[in-house]
């Protein structure tokens, strides 16, 4: 069984026992997160919804909060002594894991 939820602004495909990285969440490592915007389901019949699925949910638990690795960023303009920028980005994280999908 596996389902595709939305968060973030991003698709995720979730099946129980999975840890999944998504944006970042605001809770606490530990807490409980249902979501309810399922857009697919899949068991023994699939649920494609429009554009959610109604009465399904996923429940996961926060594993914790963190940062990618960090990525270089260097922008210039060709031709142009003066006009050379470096810069570093890590993009913040939540870990979960899917403990129920149902619906």
């Amino acid at each position: 069984m596996y389902a595709i939820i939305e968060t973030g602004g991003k698709q995720v495909k979730v099946e129980k026992d999975q840890a999944i990285f998504v944006e970042k969440l605001d809770v606490e490592p530990g807490e409980e997160v249902v979501f309810d915007k399922v857009v697919l389901l899949s068991d023994a019949a699939t649920k494609i919804g429009t554009p959610y699925v109604e009465g399904a949910k996923v429940t996961c638990k926060v594993e914790k909060q963190g940062k990618e690795k960090k990525i270089r960023i260097f922008k210039y303009k060709a031709k142009k002594g003066s006009t050379r920028r470096r810069q570093g980005h890590r993009q913040p994280y939540t870990k979960l894991t899917v403990l129920s999908i149902e619906g």
